[in-house]
């Protein structure tokens, strides 16, 4: 009993640590990016020496509701020089004839209609292949596109000859709820910060699917998307990064997107990226025999022991609960810590503050939401660790192959269009 009293503390303070030491660092790292990178060039979109051709391409499977407000915001973009192609994925909605009616109004849109449901990877694939663009461009079909957001993200390509791929800067417009009101503050201190660490760091583990340009010869270069994987953001920055091509992140390439305001389609949305994230690190685990992937190592490692976090707080949760009843002897564990838990509050809200003072920098009036993104840790960490436990064991045993489909999940579009 006292080696299992030992082994239950030890497992505390990793729970308690690991978050609070991995906040720090983005801290550090965000800050420091947000000076030297971000800060002194402005908001305003640069002037290009050449504007290549872009191929803006949206997967799109069920997406009446939103489906035309989001090609308006891209041909309201003021790059000259583009062309968009909708892939519609087998969709059983009206979203076939809305696009056949986009197509009339639009000469710079294309429309590509697949009788089956292949997934988002075979949509973007077939769009890659039908393309024109020298970059090619990737939007969910229900994001708004800032009208600056292609030009910053093409401001990379032209300066850097080895760019693979530019991601932008997803941004919540579904404010109403809870549970979008907390996801302001995850964009920002979670998703916003560990990007630009990441950045800084010289690997990215995973490029916003909802709005990303590509260089389409490092597309070509490492065989575009794998049509079996779950999430295509995260598979497809990985194998360009495995080909030495440079992923960088854009904060001033705006998009803002819809987000699940309720408890399952949170639960749907996280069990997705959770199992993509698996089956990421399962099929990359070659990395660690080739000396030359040997920058990816922390991306790698720090992705497994937020699995391993995941567990051992659920573990710590059930083992809590279960002591309420019958109390572990030779073991200090408190679930609800006392001076470690002051210190990871302090800690998230000093977190939570740095990002959204940085992020106010493009959006007005954020600290209004501090208010709300304080309960992160509460209703989040739980919903998150139950995720990637309930999603990992999937993610590593499930048979790849074939095409791995997908539906729209809940984002609340109703009320917010």
């Amino acid at each position: 009993m006292e080696l299992l009293a030992r082994f239950i503390d030890l497992t505390e303070e990793f729970v308690f640590y690991y978050p609070l030491a991995m906040s720090i660092v983005w801290i550090v790292g965000a800050l420091f990016f947000f000076y030297r990178r971000e800060r002194r060039l402005g908001t305003k979109a640069p002037k290009l020496t050449r504007y290549p051709m872009v191929s803006v391409i949206v997967p799109a499977h069920n997406e009446q509701e939103a489906i035309a407000s989001t090609i308006e915001s891209i041909m309201q973009s003021d790059y000259p020089n583009f062309e968009v192609l909708v892939v519609d994925d087998g969709s059983k909605d009206d979203t076939p004839r809305i696009l056949r009616e986009l197509a009339v109004k639009y000469d710079k849109l294309r429309v590509f209609i697949l009788e089956k449901n292949r997934g988002k990877p075979s949509a973007l694939h077939y769009g890659t292949l039908a393309s024109i663009g020298e970059i090619v461009m990737t939007i969910d079909a229900d994001a708004y596109v800032d009208v600056d957001a292609m030009t910053w993200l093409v401001s990379h390509f032209v300066t850097g000859p080895r760019v693979g791929a530019v991601t932008g800067n997803p941004r919540v417009r579904n404010r109403t709820s809870l549970l979008a009101k907390i996801q302001v503050g995850e964009y920002s201190s979670i998703i916003g910060m560990i990007k630009r660490t990441q950045r800084l760091l010289g690997k990215v583990l995973t490029v916003s699917g909802v709005i990303v340009a590509f260089s389409k010869p490092a597309l070509y270069d490492v065989g575009l998307w794998d049509f079996d994987m779950i999430t295509d953001d995260i598979n497809i920055t990985w194998k360009l990064e495995k080909k030495f091509w440079d992923i960088r992140y854009e904060p001033k390439a705006l998009c803002w997107i819809l987000v699940p305001e309720s408890l399952k389609g949170i639960w749907n949305q996280r069990v997705r990226w959770a199992q993509g994230g698996g089956e990421v690190i399962r099929r990359h685990v070659g990395i660690w025999t080739d000396w030359r992937q040997r920058r990816l190592w922390p991306v790698y490692m720090e992705y497994v022991f937020s699995v391993v976090w995941a567990y051992a707080y659920i573990g710590l949760f059930v083992l809590w609960l279960v002591g309420l009843v019958f109390p572990i002897p030779d073991s200090h564990f408190r679930f609800l810590p006392d001076w470690k838990g002051s210190l990871l509050v302090f800690i998230c809200l000093l977190q939570f503050g740095v990002s959204l003072f940085i992020d106010s920098y493009y959006e007005k009036g954020l600290f209004r939401c501090i208010f709300w993104v304080i309960w992160y840790p509460v209703a989040y960490w739980l919903i998150t660790a139950l995720c990637t436990v309930w999603a990992t064991p999937k993610a590593l045993t499930r048979k790849m192959g074939g095409h791995a489909t997908w539906v729209s999940p809940d984002r609340g579009m109703q009320q917010h269009l």
